[in-house]
């Protein structure tokens, strides 16, 4: 049945970084529409950051595109070039490959919730380049940059 129930889409808190990496996206929410539709190619999430929580590390990927259309609310999307604000009906896109670490805040005083859209690759490489961190989608495992693992992986 193609039409996803978003109430029954598995909701998922927080992250998986290592700590102490994992606190300003503790309370981060994403609704997995992609996977409740059966899709395998790229992810679909609807994403929701309360004030003061971020999507994620600032990060970029070497073989994953990733798109965020923002729903309702404000955020402000942290790269490169510095800091803008989006609102309600602006969308930002990061090409795979392009080394611009990128994320999302909520400095606002309410929710936010965006769309966020992108490829799944089993070769993908994603660098934080704020932190001592990196992620291959090969390992599936945090590591430094020296390659060591973090505790508790």
């Amino acid at each position: 049945m193609p039409k996803i129930d978003i109430v029954k889409a598995e909701t998922k808190r927080g992250c998986g970084y290592p700590a102490p990496f994992d606190k300003p996206c503790a309370e981060r929410l994403r609704k997995r529409l992609g996977d409740a539709g059966g899709l395998s190619d790229f992810g679909v999430n609807m994403l929701t950051l309360s004030p003061g929580v971020w999507s994620s590390q600032r990060h970029w990927h070497s073989d994953e595109d990733e798109f965020v259309y923002v729903l309702s609310g404000e955020v402000v999307l942290v790269d490169d070039a510095g800091e803008q604000v989006l609102r309600a009906g602006d969308c930002a896109a990061f090409p795979k490959g392009e080394k611009n670490g990128h994320h999302l805040i909520n400095r606002s005083h309410s929710a936010a919730v965006c769309l966020e859209v992108g490829t799944r690759s089993k070769t993908d490489f994603c660098d934080y380049p704020d932190i001592d961190m990196q992620i291959d989608s090969r390992t599936d495992k945090f590591t430094r940059r020296d390659g060591t693992l973090y505790p508790g992986q």
